[in-house]
């Protein structure tokens, strides 16, 4: 069983600001009171090694700082193409392996997936995109990324992880 808290935002819609529970599968609901649910907080599942599986919201635009942090369990996750920004930290330390980065998401800021030991692929689906250093930093297991062409990547941007291939599309 889980239960969510809820902010209003100033847009009419809503935030989950925390979250409480022992689910492995996690879903969120696309709207609070009528409104949509557009934000997740940072922190909200922070530490919750439980958790094996995420389903967000069609409505969800901001992944907050920390939102993921340490779901060491976490394998499954897409994320919908209605997101537009991450924060930092947002997925460290989590479990995933592969992951689709959609096309609205043009910025991809520091530390958001350090630590991500497990994280074998990851596909970015916008037409231009940035990569801020340390972005994948300590992502060991990472062998793919598929990018844009149109692509500004920070040299740091993936620090120590030493067999990633980045494949341009065309």
């Amino acid at each position: 069983m889980h239960d969510f808290w809820y902010k209003h935002a100033d847009n009419e819609t809503y935030m989950v600001q925390f979250y409480k529970g022992d689910d492995k599968r996690v879903e969120i609901p696309d709207s609070y009171y009528g409104c949509p649910v557009s934000v997740l907080m940072d922190d909200i599942f922070k530490n919750h090694t439980e958790i094996e599986e995420v389903i967000l919201p069609d409505t969800l635009t901001d992944i907050g700082g920390f939102v993921f942090d340490g779901c060491t369990s976490l394998k499954q996750i897409e994320l919908p193409s209605s997101l537009h920004t991450f924060w930092q930290y947002a997925f460290v330390r989590s479990s995933f392996e592969e992951l689709v980065i959609p096309e609205h998401v043009k910025i991809i800021p520091p530390f958001c997936f350090k630590d991500c030991h497990h994280l074998k692929r990851v596909t970015f689906l916008a037409d231009q995109l940035k990569i801020m250093s340390n972005a994948f930093l300590d992502c060991h297991e990472l062998e793919e990324v598929h990018v844009p062409s149109d692509l500004q990547v920070h040299p740091l941007a993936f620090k120590n992880c030493t067999n990633t291939k980045i494949v341009k599309k065309h």
